[in-house]
This record gives structure tokens, sequence and C-alpha cells, in this order.
């Protein structure tokens, strides 16, 4: 597709990703089932970040959207089922590994010169292991990051959960405080900490959703 293409398509691309994600959570679920970051993909939404074609077809397979449904205007009801379902249970029907950011033309660059005495192969041997290491660190890299994300994840979903267990816990020590004579300063500290562990509950759902952020930005950059 050629440049002026993608710019036409890219506000119906953007109004239909919208769309996909208009129910309260489902940014941060597509953005994991696209293995992005959520705060990236809101940008993307938001209008403050571009996005290439190569993104939004990989939205379809993901979700299993027919291909090209990003192309046409829609609306909530043209939504199939199976995407919906994919999207509410953050179930990727396909492993999208490619990028968002569109495609830049590649700028022709003349081969370096040379050094004195040396020729151009000779040179490029030597650099050949140095190519090498680096794009091994940059595996190795990719896999202990996405490790410590799937962990991060685990512990979200854990954090996540809690409140029927939290529940449970706040009324058994509801009913204790209703079945005992207490006196007032210790029924308010009990109540207390009841609204202290909820409290930080949620803040540590908050430290956890950025520690994920930061880690599925760690590398976008290059």
């Amino acid at each position: 597709m050629e440049d002026s293409d993608e710019l036409l398509l890219l506000p119906v691309w953007r109004a239909n990703l919208v769309l996909l994600t208009r129910e309260v959570g489902a940014a941060t679920r597509l953005a994991r089932m696209m293995t992005f970051s959520a705060s990236y993909l809101k940008l993307m939404l938001s209008g403050q970040r571009e996005f290439s074609e190569e993104f939004v077809r990989g939205i379809e397979a993901v979700t299993g959207l027919p291909a090209g449904w990003m192309n046409v205007p829609h609306t909530e009801h043209d939504i199939p089922p199976n995407a919906r379902e994919a999207i509410d249970n953050e179930q990727p029907l396909a492993r999208f590994r490619g990028t968002a950011h569109p495609v830049r033309k590649k700028t022709v660059l003349r081969p370096p010169e040379p050094i004195f005495g040396q020729s151009g192969p000779a040179r490029r041997v030597e650099e050949e292991p140095l190519d090498v290491e680096a794009h091994r660190r940059q595996v190795h890299f990719r896999q202990v990051r996405e490790l410590a994300i799937q962990e991060v994840r685990r512990f979200e979903r854990h954090l996540s959960h809690a409140p029927v267990e939290l529940s449970s816990m706040r009324a058994k020590v509801e009913e204790v405080i209703a079945a005992a004579d207490l006196e007032d300063p210790i029924q308010a500290d009990l109540a207390g900490r009841l609204e202290q562990i909820e409290k930080h509950r949620h803040l540590l759902l908050r430290h956890v959703e950025r520690l994920q952020a930061l880690l599925g930005q760690l590398g976008e950059q290059d």
C-alpha cells in the first residue's frame, strides 16, 4: 500500500480501533494481545501516535476480524462476536511480532570507504562477529523481558481476582465486629485496617500496571 493510501485510511483505522476498545479495560486487554504497552495504544487511540497497515492487519489476525475489516467504517453492531469474545477474554487468535510504526523509506547510503591499506570485504568480515553478538544480545534481552512481563501479568491477574477473597475476609471481620461488644477505638481500628488493605491493594495494582508498561516499552525505540 502506498503512503498516501495509509494516510487516507488512518482516520478509519483509528475510528475502528476506538470502537473495538470502547468497553472498560478493552484497550489494556487488546494492547496485551498485541504485545504492546497499554499507554502506547492509548496514544494511538487519542491521535498522538500514527500506526502502520502492518499493525492494522495484526489487529485483524489477533482478534479474528475478517481481512480488510479495519479499512471500512463500522458501528458497534458490526463487530463479529468471535472478535468481541477474543478481546473480552484476552485470548489472541494469532501472535503479532510486527511494529506499529509507519514504515519509512530507506535512505540510500554509500558503502563506507575502506581504511588505508585495508580492503572493503576484509573489513566486513571483521565486523561480522560484532553484528552477530549484538543480535544475540538483543534476542536474549527480548526473551528475558518477555518472561518478566509474563510474571508481572500473572501477579496482576492474582491482584485483580483478589476482591473475591478480600470481600469474604471483610465480611467475616465485619461479622466479628457486629457480634462482639467492642469499645469504639477497637472497632474503629478494625474497620480502618480493612480500609487500608483495600486502599493499598489498589495502589499496588497501579504500580504493577506501570511496571508492565515500562517493561513493554524497553527496546521498542530500536
